[in-house]
């Protein structure tokens, strides 16, 4: 006879849903998931409050139904549905250190062996609101478990590839690579997480790590694929945070904030934002503050609070005025002219200040073109392309979205695909005027291939 599960039976009470309201939303975010075969009623809830075990990913599902209805984070393992998969656990920011090397390495092997699976899941909108607020209170518990040392040289080895990958991202876009770098993790260096070290060689290691774990996320996220991208940026925080760098962990936030306002929650990418800022107040990094400070006016460009986006843009820009190269961490290469400008033309396009959003734009494509940066051109086109058709400049429209579309053929990009399609809906007011019937047969190859 099965035991009934009344951790289950007191989240569903707690919750005020009926058991076809649950099974409703069940089924509703099994579609998100891809998972349409995912069709449960009110005897099939009430199954599972008599103790039936849910196959997976149902378990995971209702973790993420529970967990946007609450706006915190349950999990599997609170329903009573066991401690779920890596894909889940990899959304929890563990205090423990040892459990974080586990998570992190499933998370990893997930993304090698089983990558459609793990693409199917979703970004979890209120995921991040533990893991932000954790780093902040900087909580740590555990020392890894004892083994054969790790030498500074492995972890010097670590960073040289993580210049190569980065580079690799900067100029050829987040899915050309990604894999190859989740393959290098996983055999490489999650395992060296697992040895005993000194705790120089082991803050060292952890932020070597941190810094790729990092990258895997910033790459997913590049690729469209968002709910990985959440779960290595999660662990990459919980990472940093174990190597004592403030500022790394304040970047990781960033990317986290970056993401949240891409995918329409801009409220939550700017408190992800801020929380960044706040930490960073305990370091020294210029160009991560600007770069925060200039997300946070993305964010509130589309709250539509525009004089609080303006003074944002203002301090980055006072920031950035503040950076020496030489003194930033190799993984703040990026944040420069062509990326910063281009982020603030975006800010000014959601503004409707065509005017500001061109002059931003056009200072980003100058830097990008020099520096050979086909992905930061593509958007930084596409942007300035927004402001002409706000200005109902067809014509100057259509010629920056063929530059577009030229450089977008240049990397493997889902943001880039993304602004190409933003521009087909923004010329659709224009009916069907030749320049909105060539631009769109021009990019009829690259929307069908993505």
């Amino acid at each position: 006879m099965k035991t009934p599960n009344r951790k289950f039976e007191q989240w569903l009470d707690r919750s005020g849903m009926s058991r076809g309201e649950l099974a409703r939303r069940v089924k509703s975010k099994a579609a998100e998931w891809k998972q349409p075969h995912i069709s449960p009623d009110a005897t099939r809830v009430r199954c599972w409050i008599k103790g039936e075990t849910p196959r997976p990913p149902i378990p995971a599902i209702l973790a993420d139904v529970f967990s946007e209805h609450f706006g915190f984070r349950v999990t599997t393992y609170d329903l009573g549905l066991g401690d779920g998969s890596s894909t889940d656990a990899a959304l929890v920011y563990n205090p423990s250190y040892t459990a974080t090397v586990d998570v992190v390495a499933d998370l990893g092997r997930a993304d090698v062996d089983r990558r459609k699976l793990l693409a199917a899941a979703p970004w979890a909108a209120v995921a991040g609101v533990g893991p932000s607020r954790d780093w902040l209170m900087n909580t740590l518990d555990q020392q890894p478990e004892p083994g054969p040392r790790v030498r500074l040289e492995d972890v010097t080895a670590v960073k040289n590839m993580f210049s190569t990958f980065q580079r690799m991202d900067i100029f050829q876009g987040g899915g050309s690579g990604r894999l190859v770098l989740a393959q290098y993790m996983t055999e490489h260096v999650y395992p060296l997480l697992r040895r005993s070290n000194t705790e120089d060689v082991r803050r060292a290691l952890c932020e070597a790590a941190a810094e790729q774990t990092y990258l895997l996320g910033w790459m997913a996220y590049d690729n469209g694929e968002h709910g990985t991208a959440q779960r290595y940026l999660i662990q990459s925080l919980r990472l940093a945070e174990e190597s004592k760098n403030v500022a790394l962990g304040a970047h990781v936030l960033a990317g986290m904030a970056d993401q949240a306002t891409l995918l329409g929650n801009p409220g939550e990418g700017r408190r992800l934002a801020q929380a960044g800022r706040h930490g960073l107040s305990r370091a020294d990094s210029p160009a991560c503050l600007a770069d925060l400070w200039c997300l946070e006016a993305r964010a509130l460009a589309l709250l539509k609070d525009k004089k609080a986006a303006a003074h944002a843009v203002a301090q980055s820009e006072k920031a950035f005025e503040a950076v020496k190269p030489e003194r930033e961490q190799t993984w703040a290469e990026f944040i420069d002219p062509a990326y910063l400008h281009g982020e603030h033309a975006n800010t000014f396009r959601d503004l409707e200040d065509a005017k500001a959003a061109q002059e931003h734009a056009r200072v980003s494509i100058d830097h990008a073109r020099k520096q050979k940066r086909a992905r930061r051109g593509a958007m930084s086109h596409a942007a300035l392309a927004v402001s002409h058709l706000q200005n109902k400049d067809l014509e100057a429209a259509h010629a920056a979205g063929v530059r577009t579309l030229t450089l977008s053929r240049q990397v493997k990009s889902s943001r880039c695909v993304e602004a190409v399609q933003d521009l087909q809906r923004r010329m659709q007011p224009f009916g069907r005027n030749r320049l909105v019937a060539d631009f769109n047969e021009r990019a009829r190859e690259l929307t069908t291939a993505a």
